[in-house]
């Protein structure tokens, strides 16, 4: 007789465990990949804590990339099935050829700001200076050079931009004055701030629509694995939902993944401007809006990108047809 896996034996407890209706009679392996520690990952977070994942048929194995770039190049490989990304790592390559698509709109919002060393009070005391992000074309490059551009300096001009790398590496840049400024979402801005750093731009408050952290997949696997991937956008939906109706199980799960921070304060803060409806939608459709921002910061690149329509790179049937049915708001209707 076959000896039976600890993990197999908690996967049958799990199943069994009352309140957990999964599905499939057979969960299906996904590999989900994802490249940076922020409130941008929650839903993923949440859904696999929570057995949302497994309520679906899904047994999600989350892996953690060095970088959103990396974690990009691994679903082009084939390496993940899923990937948590950024709009620019998209739409980029979408551009060049790749087999990608929105499948769900994680956060659609801006939720960055740009943060400056305790003596930098104004933006005329940043001029002449440098401003950390995390690699040349990333979504923290476009912060910063929007954010400069808000404040009335000219990038590259007025103050030079320098690739660093993670939020902590921008902390100690910041810590021994190497950058006199950076940009942060939220947790980590809320952390600075209280160290007594200083906010020169909020670009939380501009409104503006960005596609950031968004669910996505290859057409490719949607043709050959539609189930799985209607499975990942109903577990997403469920997520923001138990996201935003349980807060303090949410606070509980982002500061597992924050590697420690105890801060009570600063976690509620973020936690609540991540859940918030401009930030995190319920009826998460990849935003057009926000796609439609980030081409535009490549214009200026490539002329004929302004032609380009920003629905090519989102495919919404998943979310239409739950949507459709009334699934969506059925969740909010549950006492």
């Amino acid at each position: 007789m076959k000896t039976v896996s600890m993990a197999v034996i908690s996967v049958v407890l799990i199943l069994a465990a009352p309140g957990i209706n999964v599905r499939a009679q057979k969960l299906e392996r996904v590999a989900v990949g994802y490249g940076s520690i922020s409130t941008n990952y929650l839903p993923l977070w949440i859904a696999k804590e929570a057995g949302i994942f497994l309520r679906n048929g899904l047994d999600v194995d989350m892996v953690f990339f060095t970088s959103s770039p990396t974690a990009f190049m691994a679903l082009l490989a084939g390496e993940t099935a899923v990937a948590i990304n950024p709009g620019p790592d998209v739409v980029n390559a979408h551009l060049r050829g790749a087999d990608v698509v929105f499948v769900a709109g994680g956060t659609v919002a801006l939720d960055w700001w740009l943060v400056s060393r305790p003596e930098i009070k104004g933006p005329e005391l940043l001029k002449g200076g440098a401003v950390g992000i995390s690699r040349f074309g990333s979504s923290s490059e476009f912060i910063a050079r929007y954010a400069l551009q808000k404040i009335g300096l000219a990038p590259g001009k007025d103050v030079t931009i320098i690739q660093i790398g993670d939020p902590l590496s921008r902390q100690a840049a910041l810590d021994s004055n190497k950058v006199q400024a950076t940009v942060y979402t939220a947790i980590h801005t809320f952390t600075a701030q209280k160290k007594g750093f200083n906010i020169l731009a909020d670009l939380a408050a501009l409104g503006l629509p960005y596609q950031n952290a968004a669910v996505v997949t290859t057409r490719k696997l949607i043709r050959e694995k539609p189930e799985m991937i209607a499975g990942f956008v109903r577990s997403q939906l469920e997520a923001v939902h138990r996201l935003k109706t349980d807060r303090e199980t949410g606070i509980r799960v982002l500061a597992k993944y924050m590697k420690g921070l105890k801060d009570r304060e600063v976690l509620e803060k973020a936690y609540d401007r991540a859940v918030a409806e401009d930030m995190l939608p319920r009826k998460q459709y990849p935003s057009v809006e926000g796609i439609r921002t980030v081409l535009d910061t490549l214009v200026e690149r490539d002329p004929k990108i302004k032609n380009v329509k920003p629905e090519i790179f989102v495919e919404t049937r998943f979310i239409a047809e739950l949507d459709s049915r009334g699934f969506i708001d059925a969740l909010y209707k549950r006492k």
